[in-house]
């Protein structure tokens, strides 16, 4: 049985309702008041005033008025600044989000989810809070400093030409005729859950931003480096719990046998701010910023009514620091510099990118390897890790209990990643994403300008260049007849490695020809020793209904490799410079390697549709082990 989204958000929903009478007793609401920037800002209320009537429940603290549906807990109405409603009215009610908790500057936003035992099993594939703004007033987007811009209306996207893939447009006859000819398309927009802090979206008149705030990703899953929606046309601003963008059915929640499941997602904080019009979208942009450091502050915080949502002094902190040794690059052991480093449930190594049920808490290491991850809920975890710049996963050895108030040291400790032997080539740097390989220039037909770089000034604005639509297709016109070949010593990965491994569409533009890339390189000698062998890293940085097979030497022969299907995470297709993180490593008796020139062979066999294929992270062949 598969329970529906809507049912599961009413359990939270009418338990948190139930709370609000609590809540007006407390003195929240003039924690934070709503932000009139550079202008006085407006006497804070005494406190919040409930009105309770058939169908809705009205909260009002003197600066901001948020309605809800009752007993649902939809949010109808929101009264700010002069707009008597900042929701799209023409949307149905059950369209526009879900709030539990309200706040002061703003509102709070939270959701109590629970699955009794012997409750039927049931999959949760999406869940999110979803906010639908009016389409007249609210143009202008923002998503981090780079990430702005005024953006199309959503009957643009009605009379735009549809695109392969399903949520892509191209703008034909936008209202605004400076976006015709764009792609839009809302993944274009997502983010890494680490970054996805703030985001949301600006109106000009008058000037007002409502700003989606998240000071805590422990509730959502996936990780850190798990990439979702944020903002896109609508005017739409989600705050998303649970997803399978960018990961698939690997990341699907299942509960089974009558489990007893219980988590809460957020709070997400919801903030309005108003400004003078004169560059308003700038002082809208910066002021949200910097309430995202208030929030991030006060985290976690001591408002939420609920035992399930533990307290500052209810969590544990865990330190240590983290060194990795690697005999083939260093004698000595080495501070593990900007590690990831987070407790998640317990399970194999690398579970953690998979895992959908529980909280994790992340953080990254100093320049020495000492980490701290604060603000832990009680429980018990395994530790896990990466390191960029180098392969693989770490799990510590023991699992880590979070107690109230605990303060778990575990020391110094050792990561020691994938080595058999001296690296004798590389391609690529280890760090789980592909944007170090050649992304091409998008076609002409298909630019974002948001994505186009700013050669206006004297600084070169980074952009995400892999946000652009099509760039797949671009293999087939760079490579139309025979594949990619990448000479060790020669080739420069950043310009010779396209950076996404796909088919290649056929003459009659319907139908898909597998590819294989082949690496030459040469070796000086090769010992003979019985048994010897060299070692194949193959670090793959997502993977979409793909089969990589991989040759020696001789096309003809049996494959040396071949992983099974793999793969749903659709990077590719929704501009995702990685997904999942897969690694293999490949045995290569010695003996089937020549002096000279050698070549590997790698064929990605899906050719169903374009949006089938590989990005590759890393890609090392090492030697035989020796002493050093």
């Amino acid at each position: 049985m598969s329970w529906s989204q809507s049912s599961l958000l009413c359990l939270g929903l009418l338990l948190q309702l139930s709370l609000l009478a609590d809540c007006s007793l407390k003195s929240e609401w003039t924690r934070n008041i709503p932000r009139r920037i550079n202008a006085e800002a407006p006497a804070p209320s005494s406190g919040l005033r409930l009105q309770i009537e058939q169908r809705y429940v009205v909260m009002d603290n003197g600066l901001l008025q948020v309605t809800l549906s009752k007993p649902q807990g939809f949010v109808t109405n929101i009264q700010y600044n002069g707009i008597d409603n900042l929701l799209e009215h023409r949307n149905k009610e059950e369209n526009r989000g879900f709030v539990m908790l309200p706040g002061c500057s703003g509102f709070y936003s939270y959701a109590i989810y629970e699955h009794l035992e012997g409750w039927p099993d049931f999959n949760m594939d999406q869940t999110r809070i979803v906010f639908k703004l009016k389409q007249d007033l609210f143009h202008y987007m923002a998503i981090s400093d780079q990430r702005q811009r005024i953006m199309p209306m959503p009957e643009d996207r009605e009379t735009g030409k549809p695109l392969a893939y399903p949520e892509a447009v191209i703008l034909t006859n936008p209202i605004n005729p400076e976006l015709k000819g764009e792609v839009d398309d809302k993944y274009q927009y997502s983010c890494e859950n680490q970054d996805c802090r703030v985001h949301g979206w600006i109106c000009s008149d008058p000037p007002v931003g409502f700003w989606m705030i998240n000071p805590s990703i422990e509730f959502r899953t996936g990780g850190p480096v798990k990439q979702d929606l944020t903002s896109h046309v609508g005017p739409t601003t989600l705050s998303m719990f649970v997803s399978l963008h960018y990961s698939g059915q690997d990341l699907s929640m299942t509960i089974r046998d009558g489990e007893h499941w219980k988590k809460v997602f957020g709070p997400s904080f919801i903030y309005l701010n108003s400004a003078p019009a004169e560059g308003h979208v700038t002082k809208l942009w910066d002021d949200a910023k910097q309430q995202l450091l208030t929030e991030v502050q006060n985290w976690p915080y001591s408002f939420p009514a609920s035992d399930d949502f533990p307290s500052s002094d209810q969590r544990g902190t865990v330190t240590g620091r983290l060194f990795i040794q690697d005999r083939f690059l260093h004698k000595e052991n080495i501070p593990a510099e900007s590690a990831y480093l987070g407790l998640a449930a317990p399970g194999d190594i690398g579970s953690w990118q998979t895992e959908s049920k529980g909280y994790q808490f992340w953080t990254r290491a100093n320049s020495d390897g000492f980490f701290s991850i604060n603000g832990a809920r009680p429980g018990n975890y395994s530790l896990y890790g990466w390191v960029p710049g180098f392969l693989g996963d770490y799990k510590y050895g023991l699992n880590v209990t979070i107690t109230p108030g605990s303060k778990v040291n575990l020391g110094d400790f050792i990561y020691e990643p994938p080595r058999q032997g001296p690296t004798v080539w590389e391609i690529g740097i280890p760090d789980r994403s592909a944007a170090e390989f050649y992304v091409p220039d998008p076609n002409p037909p298909y630019i974002n300008k948001l994505y186009v770089t700013n050669t206006t000034s004297n600084d070169t604005v980074p952009v995400d260049k892999f946000r652009q639509y099509g760039l797949w297709e671009r293999y087939a016109e760079l490579y139309p007849h025979e594949d990619l070949v990448y000479t060790v010593g020669t080739s420069d990965y950043s310009k010779d490695w396209f950076f996404a491994h796909v088919d290649r569409r056929n003459d009659d533009n319907t139908t898909y020809t597998p590819t294989t890339w082949q690496i030459r390189f040469n070796l000086d000698n090769v010992t003979r020793v019985p048994n010897e062998t060299h070692m194949l890293r193959v670090a793959i940085a997502s993977a979409t209904s793909s089969q990589l097979l991989v040759h020696l030497n001789n096309m003809d022969s049996h494959p040396l490799f071949s992983t099974s299907m793999i793969g749903r995470d659709n990077a590719i297709a929704r501009h995702g410079i990685h997904g999942l993180y897969w690694l293999y490593n490949i045995d290569i008796p010695s003996d089937q390697l020549t002096v000279g020139e050698n070549m590997i062979f790698l064929t990605q066999s899906g050719h169903m549709s374009p949006f089938q294929g590989l990005m590759y992270d890393y890609i090392r062949l090492e030697g035989p082990s020796t002493s050093i």
